[in-house]
């Protein structure tokens, strides 16, 4: 009775928070843009280890704040005119700061023994900030990681995401680490993003979802996040003269994300610089930026942070709403299908050839010879699969007129025809079915080249 009734009232949750939806994408992404800066703070069994990356196995018994006040916290963000938090729930090694179901490695067997989201959602909004979360897809104590990855570690990540948004609240964005990043090595296919993207947006459709590791993709398309993100301490940067896509960029306020043992000794960063240099320019080109504020052992912000954030505060303010944003089209969710397909094409440049196109690196291309007059490319998936999507990227804008079409049962039938000066070119269609689909290049500004193309078969599209 019990477990039937948790499901009855986890159904009634999501219908709810469906029939809840008020907001367009780009309504999400202007209300997000809009916000313009806030506090990340990484807070988690790292803070005790004096590492970033601590060990899987440490105990919860290290987990032992004796001044745990996130309403302190809150504070120090009002103080810096900061308009919403983000709390680390889980990072790279497992430890899990709310009272989950799913493991026993969490706060809940800590000597804290409190919720720590469950403080933090609560001291965020008595404060007037916003509540977003980040949580970890990489996973070393529960060995979610490369090569070891199954069924059962999936259903534990959707549970975990269910419990943050069904139990904290309004959540208004989701950042996800530790995903499809050359370090974490687990790709979108290993959890599938496309499935935990819907479980998102069926428990709360206006939670912003962000992968905090898509500057692997280019600047100028939505791949795989509602968000283009920016970790600027990995050197990832955002473009401060031309970028148009709604944006966050993150910085930490000290030498590193989470406390360190001389933190409170070490000077942080600048204030005036972080001001002039970062909010100002960033957010005048739709980027959002989230500075990182990581609590000590004790679960306070260090003095010298508290002081940095105040001055910070009186040097910047909230100046309104920014410009309306251009439209971006919804961000590619699905799997490629294209990925490492065998592939085909017209004569190609020297050691440029097909492979290039469609092994999930836009920084390698197929080159068409310059002395090919129709040049076409082709990915052949072996057999008759659906598909609704193509994406063409460039390394930059050159193709403007371009067809594409697949072959069904030996014969080549065609999907559309247009025109698109866009450095990313997505095309939505109308599922088919083919075992091969090709384009054909019409027109273009010089010698032809194709950085990355995608296939995908999206669902509810």
């Amino acid at each position: 009775m019990k477990k039937l009734s948790l499901a009855l009232l986890s159904t009634i949750f999501s219908i709810t928070a469906a029939s809840a939806q008020t907001k367009t994408l780009s309504e999400l992404q202007q209300n997000f843009v809009d916000l313009k800066f806030g506090m990340f703070i990484h807070y988690n069994m790292p803070t005790y280890n004096d590492a970033d990356w601590p060990d899987p196995d440490a105990s919860p018994a290290l987990f032992n704040p004796k001044k745990l006040n996130p309403a302190q916290w809150a504070k120090a963000a009002k103080s810096a005119n900061m308009t919403y938090g983000c709390l680390t729930t889980k990072h790279h090694s497992g430890f899990c700061i709310w009272d989950t179901k799913t493991t026993d490695y969490n706060v809940m067997n800590s000597p804290l023994k409190r919720d720590v989201v469950r403080e933090y959602v609560d001291a965020f909004r008595a404060n007037g900030l916003k509540v977003m979360l980040y949580y970890s897809i990489l996973d070393t104590h529960h060995k979610l990681r490369p090569n070891t990855i199954t069924p059962k570690h999936f259903e534990m990540v959707k549970a975990q995401i269910t419990e943050l948004l069904t139990n904290y609240g309004k959540i208004e964005a989701l950042i996800i680490d530790g995903w499809d990043a050359p370090w974490s090595r687990i790709s979108y296919d290993d959890i599938n993003f496309e499935d935990v993207y819907h479980l998102v947006k069926s428990l709360q459709p206006d939670c912003v979802i962000m992968d905090l590791n898509g500057a692997k993709y280019p600047a100028e398309g939505l791949f795989y996040t509602d968000i283009k993100t920016y970790e600027m301490g990995a050197g990832q940067r955002v473009s401060k003269e031309t970028n148009r896509m709604p944006a966050l960029a993150c910085l930490p306020i000290n030498s590193a994300w989470f406390w360190k043992t001389n933190f409170p000794t070490t000077p942080v960063k600048d204030p005036a610089k972080l001001v002039n240099e970062d909010i100002i320019p960033l957010n005048k080109v739709d980027c959002n930026f989230i500075l990182n504020v990581a609590p000590n052992r004790d679960g306070l912000i260090d003095d010298n942070a508290l002081a940095a954030l105040k001055q910070i505060g009186e040097l910047w303010k909230n100046d309104g709403p920014a410009p309306k944003l251009a439209p971006t089209g919804e961000p590619i969710i699905g799997t490629n299908l294209a990925k490492h397909k065998p592939a085909n094409s017209s004569w190609s440049e020297d050691m440029d050839i097909m492979d290039f196109a469609n092994d999930d690196d836009v920084e390698t291309n197929w080159t068409s010879n310059a002395r090919v007059e129709k040049p076409w490319y082709e990915v052949d998936f072996g057999h008759e699969i659906p598909f609704n999507a193509v994406t063409i990227t460039e390394q930059k804008p050159n193709i403007s007129k371009y067809r594409l079409e697949y072959m069904q049962n030996g014969v080549w039938k065609p999907i559309l025809a247009t025109e698109n000066t866009n450095r990313v070119k997505v095309n939505r269609f109308n599922t088919v079915y083919g075992n091969k689909v090709r384009v054909w290049l019409e027109k273009a500004d010089h010698q032809i080249s194709i950085a990355e193309f995608g296939v995908y078969n999206e669902r509810g599209r």
